[in-house]
């Protein structure tokens, strides 16, 4: 449960035995115990109250699908940039979507100039208070 094998349990039980003492031992042991009741107490009922809110059982939920762990950012952008964004046209076939690429990219090409605004000599930039 807590990576803790035979050798470890009784080496702590000792140690439990010897830091609390034997006169003390058995009312942590209770109050232990009564903790994990609790505890498990607790669990339950939070799975009880999202079983009767989400209407789902955790036992049902696949958890691995939720794992951060599963993606891979280099992936997902590497998957993102390579989409195809162009959807072919159903009319007219091939010789249809290649018209259409060769008018899209010819689109592309044509790029109206930039206009570069810059201040007069002793003029100040336009200062707007509330948006500071």
């Amino acid at each position: 449960m807590f990576g803790i094998n035979g050798p470890e349990f009784i080496l702590l039980l000792l140690i439990g035995i010897l830091v609390i003492g034997p006169q003390r031992l058995p009312e942590y042991t209770q109050k232990l115990a009564n903790l994990v009741r609790e505890v498990r107490r607790m669990a339950s009922g939070a799975r009880e109250q999202i079983k009767e809110e989400v209407g789902i059982d955790i036992d049902d939920v696949d958890w691995k699908k939720y794992d951060p762990r599963q993606y891979d950012p280099r992936r997902i952008i590497k998957e993102a940039l390579l989409e195809d964004d162009t959807k072919p046209v159903s009319a007219g076939g091939p010789a249809a979507v290649a018209a259409a690429a060769s008018a899209a990219a010819s689109h592309t090409e044509e790029r109206p100039a930039r206009i570069i605004e810059s201040l007069g000599v002793g003029e100040r930039a336009p200062f707007d208070s509330e948006a500071t």
